[in-house]
């Protein structure tokens, strides 16, 4: 397993932007620095590379003289444990000139940390700061408890590769992964949902639900079964329709795409590196990421008059991405993915009514699967294209927007895209964990930049505005998060089988077969378990593969035209009802897709 240091780092960096002011981030922060404490004295010779707080914890990087074990970890526990009950003191103890910081650095036989010091920003000022405790001193910024005593209730997890700065290229560190919580409690509380999350792992249970799996001959892309090819169906039917209820066209786009285009869109200078570059010797071309500078290139084939907008497309079409190994994981990030594409050209002046749109239908579109959207309003980053006023109007657009609407959002200062502010989407599975989804983007740059233009009322031409989301993100990694929400146990409406058919005997698979056909022109799918295996066995694998519904057919029910249902998660069937009954409800449950049964003790 490896990790993408850098993204990590970044994120952690963010997250102790504050310093003391949280708590529980300084208090993981500390802990890391414990931890490389605690393995240099173990270790001696071992070279240090990053030690951040993250989300839910803390690790630390380095370059050990051999494979850690977890004998290994038992120790540094025990010697973070000692520190803790020693009292030590966090000090800022010193500052250095940068020059002065790589000679201690150089001394201590740190690379890692000499070449965090040159890379440093100039905006990190002329003198790096250290900060000690005990007989350990590393560069930092601060953010640290008052002593180690204040660290709580912590646990080491476990230990991982990962490239120094995401890169393959550069040395694999080991990673040793903690936690620390304010007590006992909520380190319980977190250990339990480790746990949970372990048996919720979709790549596990795409392979015990017969929906997806992985093989090295196409890394990072998933194999969909034909039981993970109808929840897709399932999904994609659902975008769809909201997309056509909503008056979007849809349209299809080429895979692969000269530079040229990608030159003028941006993505050559920008996005190049995650690109799968293609040279026919003629021509150089890129196998596409996003979808945007195509469409454009459908509206550009002809003039348009002001009257024809709003112009609404969605697209399906694959994308590329040329992902670092470190920061694959499952159906979360792949290579080759879909996503629900949207994309609106409009006028200036309907860019209100097309984000109250946008937002409507991110309501509309996870609604059956029980999530609640939040939002963050990412502002203008230091590094921008466009003038302040122009800034300034798209961010209080979006800001009135999600006012208006009522959704719950943070401020994400500084975060938005180098060319345009953007609503981020959020929605929280079970577990508490929270997933970014659709991102709203109010696009002013591509327009300019690809020369779009619309006869406007006066008979002159002005520039469309382009707002770009798509809300299920990729379908990849949707699935894989409402696998894991759902832990396989999906709603009807979702579930790849939605009915097992169960014969007593021999003699009642020809009524099984009718019944499965009565629910088949319905539109619902359904099999029939027509092994020679006891009903017992048939309905507990019926169980085990989280089918919403079975049905087990006797003589009496063949007789009567009836079926006796049995509900995901229950012991016991329920009465026999007329077949005709059982199919009209079933059916109009799926329609609307009820989120039903939502899991397996329901």
């Amino acid at each position: 397993m490896t990790i993408d240091a850098d993204e990590i780092a970044q994120d952690a960096g963010k997250a102790l932007a504050s310093g003391s002011e949280n708590h529980l981030a300084a208090m993981r922060h500390s802990a890391a620095h414990m931890m490389a404490a605690a393995v240099l004295e173990l270790f001696p010779g071992a070279k240090l590379g990053i030690g951040p707080a993250i989300k839910d914890g803390f690790y630390y990087d380095f370059d050990l003289p051999r494979p850690l074990t977890p004998a290994d970890l038992e120790q540094i526990d025990a010697k973070m444990r000692e520190q803790q009950a020693a009292g030590l003191a966090f000090e800022h103890s010193q500052d250095l000139p940068r020059a002065d910081a790589v000679t201690l650095m150089e001394q201590r036989r740190q690379p890692f940390k000499v070449e965090i010091i040159h890379d440093l920003p100039a905006s990190e000022g002329e003198t790096v700061s250290f900060y000690r405790h005990g007989d350990f001193e590393d560069l930092c910024r601060g953010g640290h408890v008052g002593s180690t005593s204040e660290l709580g209730a912590f646990k080491l997890l476990n230990s991982a590769g990962a490239y120094w700065r995401g890169d393959e290229k550069r040395p694999m560190l080991q990673r040793i992964y903690g936690t620390a919580w304010e007590s006992t409690k909520d380190l319980d509380q977190h250990l339990w949902r480790l746990d949970e999350a372990k048996k919720r792992d979709h790549r596990k249970l795409g392979r015990e639900l017969d929906l997806f799996t992985f093989h090295p001959e196409s890394p990072a892309a998933p194999f969909l079964h034909p039981r993970g090819m109808a929840l897709w169906r399932s999904l994609e039917d659902w975008s769809r329709q909201v997309r056509r209820e909503a008056g979007f066209d849809e349209v299809r786009t080429p895979s692969l795409v000269r530079k040229e285009l990608w030159e003028t869109s941006g993505h050559w200078a920008n996005y190049q590196d995650n690109m799968f570059v293609l040279d026919d010797h003629d021509h150089v071309s890129g196998l596409k990421p996003m979808n945007c500078p195509e469409e454009i290139l459908i509206y550009k084939t002809r003039s348009h008059s002001y009257r024809e907008l709003p112009m609404r497309f969605a697209d399906y079409s694959v994308l590329f991405r040329k992902e670092r190994t470190g920061v694959l994981a499952g159906m979360f990030r792949v290579r080759q993915l879909t996503q629900d594409d949207s994309h609106v050209f409009c006028r200036d002046d309907q860019v209100d009514d097309e984000l109250r749109l946008a937002l409507s239908l991110v309501r509309k579109q996870y609604a059956p699967f029980g999530f609640e959207p939040r939002a963050k309003l990412a502002t203008r980053p230091e590094k921008r294209l466009g003038s302040d006023e122009f800034w300034e109007r798209a961010e209080s657009r979006l800001r009135e927007r999600l006012d208006e609407d009522g959704m719950s959002y943070t401020l994400d200062e500084g975060g938005g895209a180098f060319y345009a502010p953007k609503i981020d989407i959020f929605i929280e599975d079970a577990l508490g964990r929270e997933w970014q989804m659709a991102t709203i983007q109010a696009d002013y740059q591509l327009p300019q930049r690809f020369d779009l233009e619309y006869r406007s009322a006066d008979g002159g031409f002005e520039r469309p505005v382009v707002i770009h989301y798509a809300i299920y993100g990729s379908f990849e990694r949707f699935i894989g998060i409402i696998t894991e929400h759902y832990t396989g146990a999906f709603p009807l409406w979702l579930a790849p089988v939605q009915v097992m058919i169960v014969p007593i005997a021999d003699r009642h698979l020809d009524y099984a077969e009718s019944v499965r056909t009565a629910l088949a022109r319905a539109g619902l799918r359904a099999a029939v378990d027509d092994r020679s295996e006891r009903m017992q066995l048939k309905l507990r694998d019926a169980q085990e593969q989280r089918i919403p519904l079975m049905v087990v057919v006797g003589d009496r029910d063949a007789e009567a035209g009836a079926v006796s249902p049995r509900l995901r998660g229950r012991s016991k069937g329920e009465d026999s009802v007329p077949l005709d009954e059982f199919v009209a409800d079933l059916a109009t449950r799926a329609t609307s897709r009820e989120l039903w049964p939502v899991s397996e003790g329901e």
